[in-house]
């Protein structure tokens, strides 16, 4: 509840507004002075108003001693603070008329009051200065109230309330309240909290059943000190900071004061609003000036902001052409927590007539390259910690950042690749800022390369084959791979590197089935129960043994071998049929090289390790024995390494 005063005896219809803007104290006296102020004329007595005011006993001195005999004098009261209001009240006070103070008026009337001289030295003890300031202490006891009073202090009030230090204790009152424990001084929020729950009442069995009620959490005065003008703000964040308020909090107002005020930044988070304190739409140079001073606030510590908020403000700094510094600041505290970025936030526009890309590369890069700087522990440990099979299974707790931040710029280049005004120089320094080992497979880097070979078909052969050496062939995957090798914008260097590492992937997982299907053969059912998979599109090698019903019926143990037995022949055969394929494709491939021109060198080399020795390889064939008769187990194993 807002807290009222109410001063004066007499009753307040003594005061009676009778034209549009004449105001008059109905007595028995006709009224012998006229005190204009603004617009308004207050038709009064010299004695009540020259018993309580200095400055209206001097003025009214002044005037009456000019005036005709018998005539109203006329004294102009234009600088008063808080104009015809204030001294309206002010005027009921020197009649003891009935006039009531709260939160919204007090400020401007304890100004008045000061203005027009209504000190105990002039009035005796009880005079309007010291009423209005008991009851401005009391307004400062509430945070409501508090608020209000210094949200008046505005426009011609404010120098004078700055000099009676009005301000300074309002800001003060409202920053001890905001770093307190809310449920220690009640009202307004442990009450409005606690009204709320009783409104949500709950109807069982046709008795009314009220809610508990609720604590008000530590973003409860966000909302209203949003309210606040940017220089009364900046001055109650600062006073918080002193008083002990945590990074967060701080950050959570700034956060919320941010996406009130800036329109920019509201198209892009969708949060309801976009103006000023009063309601007003900002200008792009108040906007600009405002996005500064909230920048120059936020904490600095990692992760009290957070990154999409972060790369908002970035992207509405570069819209409104904000000051290199705030746009440093933006760039380095988002580097910092890149890994929670989103790919959607680090798309941001270029500006002005002089950019070629569509997308601000060098923005990402600046900040990618501040993730590195500020990861240096966790890079420079990568010698120990680069197994792939640890990042495929799940990055520990060092690795994650950058694994996640590995995905994120591959997916930032896949976008960024299609303009045709991304060099390759710069494609490039991006890319090769995250280290070898922190992609688990290099499918999406791949993607991104094929994406910018697409878009940009001039590259000569040496760009391409400098362009793919971003990536690893080792670690694509199978769908990858597959992909890769009837890919016919990359080098003929590269799809060879591609087939032949499948097929060495290939021929491991086909000699680990040879022990499957030798097990299966000697009627091992461990065996076979243990290492045989299930079909579910991917073969799995490192299933566990499958759990065994209690019993000793020799027909649901013999069954089981049979199903064992029938699923490793079948994964056999899926086995054989993908190296059949695998070797035509190296058999058409061979054909074309040759084609072109007979390899020589390396490329000769690679091609006997693959099997596809030519005529020497056929001729070498020829030249064997045939094999000795072997069981079937070992002329199966035979038959699939020759075909491999």
């Amino acid at each position: 509840m807002a807290i009222t005063k109410v001063l004066g005896s007499k009753p307040a219809d003594c005061f009676q507004f009778q034209d549009p803007n004449s105001w008059t104290c109905m007595t028995e006296l006709v009224s012998d002075v006229v005190v204009e102020v603004g617009d308004f004329s207050f038709h009064l007595h010299k004695f009540p108003l020259m018993s309580r005011s200095g400055t209206l006993q001097k003025l009214i001195s002044e005037a009456a001693a000019g005036a005709d005999d018998g005539e109203p004098c006329s004294v102009e009261l234009h600088d008063v603070p808080g104009g015809a209001a204030a001294f309206e009240l002010a005027a009921r006070f020197c009649y003891d008329v009935r006039a009531e103070l709260d939160a919204g008026n007090v400020v401007a009337l304890r100004c008045a009051a000061e203005h027009l001289g209504m000190t105990e030295d002039h009035g005796g003890e009880g005079n309007l200065v010291e009423q209005a300031e008991a009851f401005l202490r009391d307004v400062l006891g509430s945070w409501d109230d508090a608020l209000r009073a210094l949200r008046s202090c505005d426009g011609a009030l404010l120098p004078l309330a700055e000099e009676l230090l009005v301000v300074p204790r309002c800001i003060d009152a409202l920053a001890s309240k905001a770093c307190a424990d809310p449920t220690l001084f009640g009202w307004p929020m442990v009450e409005y909290y606690t009204a709320r729950g009783l409104e949500e009442t709950v109807m069982w069995n046709g008795i009314a059943t009220a809610g508990k009620p609720r604590s008000p959490g530590p973003d409860w005065w966000y909302k209203q000190a949003s309210s606040l003008k940017l220089p009364v703000y900046k001055r109650l964040i600062t006073a918080m900071r002193s008083k002990g308020m945590s990074p967060e909090n701080i950050a959570g107002s700034l956060t919320h004061y941010a996406k009130r005020h800036l329109s920019g930044l509201t198209r892009h988070s969708g949060y309801v609003g976009g103006g000023g304190a009063s309601g007003t739409v900002l200008s792009d140079v108040e906007q600009r000036a405002l996005l500064e001073e909230i920048v120059a606030l936020l904490p600095v510590e990692r992760g009290v902001a957070t990154t999409r908020f972060l790369l908002g403000l970035l992207r509405t700094a570069t819209i409104l052409n904000a000051g290199a510094a705030c746009r440093d600041a933006l760039e380095r505290m988002a580097g910092n927590q890149l890994e929670e970025a989103a790919l959607e936030d680090l798309l941001i526009p270029n500006t002005g007539y002089a950019v070629e890309t569509l997308y601000d590369v060098d923005c990402v890069q600046r900040m990618l390259e501040q993730f590195v700087a500020a990861n240096t522990s966790a890079f420079a440990a990568s010698p120990e910690i680069t197994d792939e099979a640890q990042l495929v299974d799940g990055p520990s707790g060092e690795l994650m950042p950058i694994s996640t931040v590995a995905k994120l710029v591959d997916g930032y280049l896949a976008e960024v690749a299609t303009d045709t005004n991304v060099k390759l120089s710069k494609f490039q320094s991006i890319a090769e800022l995250v280290p070898d080992y922190a992609r688990a497979i290099d499918d999406g880097i791949y993607r991104a390369i094929d994406i910018y070979l697409k878009a940009h078909s001039w590259l000569t052969a040496s760009e391409r084959e400098q362009l793919c050496r971003l990536m690893n062939c080792q670690k694509l995957s199978l769908e990858a791979c597959t992909h890769a090798a009837q890919n016919e914008r990359l080098p003929l260097r590269v799809v060879v590197q591609v087939l032949f590492f499948e097929q060495l992937r290939l021929r491991t997982t086909v000699a680990g089935w040879f022990f499957v299907a030798d097990n299966v053969d000697q009627g091992s059912p461990i065996a076979a129960g243990r290492y045989a998979p299930e079909r579910s599109g991917e073969l799995d090698f490192g299933a566990g043994p499958p759990e065994e019903e209690d019993g000793d019926d020799d027909d649901d143990e013999a069954r089981n071998n049979v199903r064992s037995s029938s699923s490793a022949t079948m994964s056999v055969d899926d086995i054989r049929q993908r190296v059949v394929e695998l070797e035509e494709e190296c058999s058409s491939m061979r054909e074309e090289i040759h084609r072109i021109g007979k390899p020589k060198g390396a490329l000769s080399r690679l091609f006997r390790k693959l099997g596809l020795g030519g005529r020497s390889a056929a001729r070498r064939q020829q030249q064997q024995p045939p094999p000795p008769p072997t069981s079937s187990g070992d002329e199966r194993r035979k038959s699939m390494s020759l075909e491999c």
